[in-house]
This record gives C-alpha cells, structure tokens and sequence, in this order.
C-alpha cells in the first residue's frame, strides 16, 4: 500500500478513493477518547483504593482530563485549518498516548491528574481534527452517512470503555486502564499516514490568536466553575472561576464581531439550525453523561456486579445507538432533520422518566428499556446536528466547525455530571439521614456513609466486619457470660450492618430517580427548545455557494 503523506494533493479527480479506510482511522482516534473517561468510571474504585483518594481528587482524576480538552479545542482546530489537519491528529494521537503511558506509571493523585491534564491535551487536538478531516474528504452527498458512522462509534465507545476496563481489572491493576489506549492510538498514527489524505485550508491568513486566548479563558473558566461549584462550593475559587468566564465570554463575542477574520464566526449563533443544533447536542450529552454517572454506580454498587460486568449490561445502549443511527440516516432525507432531532429528544426524555420508577427493589431487567431507549435517541438526534453544525462551516474553517460541535457536546457532558451528580449526591445523602434516623449505629459512621454510595456500602461492610470479629471471640470467650455478651453485641452490629446496606441502597435508588426526574425536566424544556429554534425544512444546502458543497483537498505541507 503506497504512503500518501508526502502527495501533494492540490484537487482530486472525483472523491478521495480510500475515504472509507479514513473514516476507520478518523472513528479509532474517537474511539479512545470516549473510551478514556468512560473506562475510568469502572477504574475509579480500585485508584481510589491504591492511592487513597480523597473525593476531590477522584473528582480532579476525572475532570483533569476535561479542562484542557474543552478549553483548548477551538483554538487547536484553528490551527489545523491552517497547517495540517492530519498534523493536527497525529500530533494529538502522539500527546494523548504519551499522557496514558504516564498514567499507567504514576503512583499518586498528582502524577494521576497530570497524566489525564495530558491526554485531555492530545484529545482537544484529535477531537476537531477528526470531524475536519471526515467532512474535507467526503462528498457531500457521503458526509452525513459518513458521521452517522463517527457517531455510531462515539456510542459504542460509551460501552466498549467499561468492558475492556472491566476485563483487565479482573487480573490487573487500575493503571492497565490507562493502556487500553496506546496500542490503538498506535495502529491509528501509522494508519494516519498510510490512509487519511494532507488537508489543510485554502487560504494562509493570520489566526486570529486573541480570539483563540480568549476562548482559552472563557471556556476553561466556565468548565472550571461547572466542576468546583456544585461538588466543592461555591467558594472563592468557583466564584472566581464564574467571573473570568464571563468577562472572557463578553471580550471575546465583541472581539470576534470586530475582528475582520474571527477564530469563530459569533454571528452564526443567530442561524437557527446552527444554534439548534449545537444546543442539542449540548443537552444529549448533559443527559447521556449523567446518566452514565449513576447508572454505572448503581451497577456497580447496589446491585453488585463487578467491572466487567457493568460494562457488558451497558452493550444494549451502544447496540441501540447504531439502530437509531441507521434509523436517522434512512428517515432524515426524507422527513427533515427538525423532525428526528425531535423524535430522539423525546426519546431521550422517555428514557429519564422510565429511570424515575427506579426503586429499592429494582433489578437490571428495569435498566435495558431506558438504555436501549436512551441508545436509540442517541443515534436518531445526533448525526443530523453534527452534520449540520460540520456543514454550517466553508471549507477553510472545518477544523473550527468540529471544535464547535465538540466544544458543545464536552460542555454539555460537564454539566451533566456536575448538575446532575451534585444532584444525585445531595439527595442520596438525605435520603439516607432519613432511612437511618433513630437507629443506634455510631454518629461517625452515618456521617461517613453519607458521603458516597461506595462509602456507604464500605461503612457497611466495616460494622460486618466488627460483628464477624465479636462472634469469633465469643467461640473462644474465657466464660459463658462474657460468650453470650460478645454474641450479644456482634448480634447487634450484624443487624446494624444489615440496616447500613438496606439504606444505602434504597438511598441511591431513591436519588436516581429523583436525579432521573430532574434531567427529563431539563431534556423535555430543551426538546421544546430545540424543536422551536430548528427550521422545518432544511435550506442550508440549497443556500450554500456552489464552491463550498464538494470541498476539496488542498495541499498539505
């Protein structure tokens, strides 16, 4: 197979013919950037272990790698545009498997946070390089079954993540996690080279650099905030965090409405299919990621199924996304994006309410209709939006068009977990005040338990512990009254341990579906939002100049 990276593609003759094999390299690079978080949440229990993690580091474990990723894209996929977009991707795919091989040697929090900083780096790169790269080398009669397929992976990845963690975790430690990425992004550099072809802009103007500062600012700030508000206060630094997000934002929206060649185009905000769009994106995925949050937790800690294990029982939901993405590509040319947009909505909708019946007495069977419903929502809403976000964008601007829509799904993902895990958070650890009230158990211990599920269940499992070790001295007490006191007590905290876990499950149950209940108000008032702003017939392609709908492949220094 002949190397294409030192052709000098200038204009092709007809589509590029190994497009086909490029999106297999484009959905590899996507794949383990989904796969990064969503192998830790099965990961975090044993790290925490190991390394004695607080809950604020644990939080930072995670949302290291969400800062700069979020932070960093727009700014990045400007630079692509400009030099290389397939630099750009294996640049990325280079930083982000150095970052995991420094994962798999750290050993403490902070060796643990910067390793993730540094994949969160690569994956900013790879992200918007991806979408980019997919659109240039498509057609555009191909391109939306072209993301159809990138999207299809993104929801495969939601499931793959926990199942190959969960695999390596039963005969190794949580830092193999961490090297579930390097092989593929590996296969996936060379692969680059071999089969994705040079793309780059056409034009050489000058990137608008304060533009990209000021998004920096603005959006790590603002996903800052988002983090440290609801799970740590809304302390110095989140109001801090709060007020340089806003004054960033209002700087770099007049910055880009005067500068003659803006980073990001701010006007197109006003677009309705643009905005609508990007809006529902942001809210399926504040959805997916925090139902994924609690979902995985439920699993994994109420109803008792290992790593692994949970990763197979979410496979329903990557399944179904694939359906619903095969749905959408037979249904959105021939009844307008407006209406699957719509219908994968309510679908979604549909799926938090069916998660408001969740109950002490729930089994998995009660999870695989919202997941597969959930699955199926995913893959009808969200290749129309990205196709629409990807072709609202000129050729010369498509890194920044797969930064937009990647900067809004990580945005809307970061408020998932952090609004609706703050949610999940607070009601459990009422719920559970409630459950315990009156009961003897020692007022450190509720307070403890109170914290996490997972403590919870470890407070549990500490007072059956104690009653385990008080039986065994009294099968080898001295006398029979200080025997039948010893059985006395441990009688006493078997029975207590037994009341810990029934209440902390029943808790969790309970904060599930309260939490389900306040993400279906939030996803059914977007529904309606997104339904209102989206137009009822699609007329960008009609509108788009004859020059920009079959971008070509300009030539790649």
């Amino acid at each position: 197979m002949r190397l294409v990276m030192n052709e000098p593609v200038e204009r092709m003759e007809g589509p590029y013919r190994r497009r086909w094999w490029a999106l297999l390299v484009l959905c590899l690079s996507l794949l383990i950037i989904v796969m990064a978080n969503t192998a830790l949440t099965v990961a975090a229990p044993d790290m925490t272990r190991d390394l004695g993690l607080s809950s604020a580091d644990l939080q930072w474990v995670i949302d290291g790698y969400t800062v700069p990723y979020a932070a960093l894209m727009l700014l990045l996929g400007a630079i692509g545009d400009k030099y290389s977009r397939r630099g750009a991707l294996v640049l990325g795919l280079v930083v982000f498997g150095g970052g995991a091989v420094a994962g798999y040697l750290a050993d403490s929090s902070t060796a643990v946070i910067a390793a993730r900083a540094v994949m969160g780096v690569g994956a900013a790169l790879i992200m918007p390089a991806t979408l980019s790269l997919l659109a240039a080398t498509f057609p555009r009669k191909e391109r939306a079954k072209a993301i159809t397929l990138w999207t299809a992976t993104a929801g495969l990845a939601i499931a793959a993540g926990p199942v190959v963690a969960g695999a390596l975790l039963r005969d190794h430690g949580w830092s193999s996690t961490f090297l579930i990425n390097v092989p593929i992004a590996a296969v996936a550099i060379v692969a680059a080279f071999v089969l994705v072809p040079p793309s780059k802009a056409g034009h050489h103007d000058r990137i608008d650099y304060v533009g990209g500062l000021l998004s920096v600012i603005w959006t790590g700030a603002l996903v800052y905030m988002i983090i440290e508000g609801p799970h740590f206060g809304w302390g110095a630094k989140a109001v801090t965090a709060a007020v340089v997000a806003g004054v960033a934002l209002i700087a770099f929206v007049l910055w880009e409405l005067r500068h003659p060649r803006p980073i990001l185009d701010v006007r197109r905000f006003t677009e309705r299919r643009f905005a609508g769009s990007n809006l529902a994106v942001a809210l399926f995925f504040l959805a997916v990621f925090g139902a994924f949050y609690y979902l995985t937790q439920h699993l994994q800690f109420v109803l008792g199924y290992d790593a692994l294990d949970t990763g197979v029982r979410m496979l329903p939901l990557a399944g179904a996304v694939f359906v619903g993405s095969a749905l959408t590509g037979y249904l959105t040319p021939r009844v307008g994006m407006k209406w699957t947009v719509s219908a994968g909505m309510v679908g979604g909708t549909a799926a938090l309410a069916l998660l408001t019946q969740v109950d002490a007495g729930s089994s998995y069977g009660d999870f695989v209709a919202p997941l597969v419903i959930l699955g199926l929502a995913i893959g009808l809403a969200l290749s129309p939006c990205t196709d629409a976000i990807m072709g609202s964008f000129p050729e010369a601007e498509l890194g920044v068009g797969g930064a937009v829509n990647d900067t809004s799904l990580e945005l809307g993902g970061s408020l998932g977990i952090a609004i609706l895990g703050s949610l999940l958070a607070t009601s459990y650890s009422d719920h559970l005040a409630d459950a315990t009230k009156g009961s003897k158990l020692p007022a450190d211990a509720l307070t403890t338990a109170q914290d996490s599920v997972g403590a919870g269940y470890a407070v549990a499992q500490g007072i059956g512990d104690k009653a385990r070790a008080l039986a065994e001295q009294a099968a080898h007490a001295s006398s029979p009254q200080q025997a039948a006191q010893l059985k006395a007590q441990a009688q006493q905290l078997a029975e207590g341990a037994g009341q810990m876990s029934h209440a902390v499950g029943s808790s969790f149950a309970d904060a599930v579906a309260h939490t389900s209940l306040v993400g279906v108000v939030i996803l059914g008032a977007g529904t309606v939002l997104v339904a209102v702003l989206l137009p009822r017939r699609d007329k960008a392609r009609a509108e788009q100049p004859a020059e920009e709908k079959e971008p070509q492949l300009s030539k790649a220094g």
